[in-house]
């Protein structure tokens, strides 16, 4: 007859301990994991909003199974990527660039983001501007105008990042009411 050593009992904590400890590093924010950029923020699994990432993250990004780049800051901001479309694009993936100057958002900016968004649907997106701040708010507005979602819910990506004033305040309330929405951004 086998006898049962005293450590045989112990062997499923064990097991369960270890499995912790390897897991841990997982247990970061799920924005640390997919993005290394500032103000990211993870909307979906397949649509993260940030500010502008290097190079080095933007190199990274097929590897983290995007699909498609969208770029809301003109090409020639002072921190814009040199490149970023041959780095992006080389990876295989999408790239659009809708350079909404910061103190004149439009409607026509918003159609162009809305025509991105819906021609990349199917693919992992990253939606960035320079701090997340055109970023965070166009996907507000989508979300809500074109997703139908409840605004208060929605704005909670933006109130992480901002609270829109002057300019995007106006604009974003202006496209809420022409889309019936009534909603005042805080």
């Amino acid at each position: 007859m086998h006898q049962r050593s005293p450590s045989t009992g112990r062997r499923p904590l064990l097991a369960a301990a270890l499995c912790s400890l390897l897991l841990q590093p997982l247990h970061g924010s799920a924005q640390e994991r997919v993005l290394k950029a500032p103000n990211v923020v993870l909307i979906s699994p397949r649509l993260i909003t940030a500010g502008q990432p290097r190079a080095d993250a933007l190199a990274l990004l097929a590897a983290q199974g995007f699909g498609a780049v969208i770029y809301l800051a003109p090409l020639t901001v002072s921190d814009a990527v040199p490149n970023e479309a041959g780095i992006v694009q080389g990876q295989g993936l999408a790239f659009v660039n809708i350079p909404i100057p910061f103190n004149k958002p439009t409607e026509a900016d918003f159609e162009a983001f809305v025509a991105a968004m819906a021609a990349h649907a199917e693919r992992k997106l990253l939606v960035h501007c320079q701090v997340n701040m055109r970023a965070s708010s166009m996907v507000f507005l989508h979300r809500v105008i074109v997703g139908k979602e409840p605004p208060e819910r929605a704005y909670e990506a933006v109130a992480t990042v901002w609270s829109p004033d002057g300019t995007w305040k106006h604009f974003i309330v202006a496209m809420l009411k022409k889309h019936g929405v009534p909603f005042e951004p805080y």
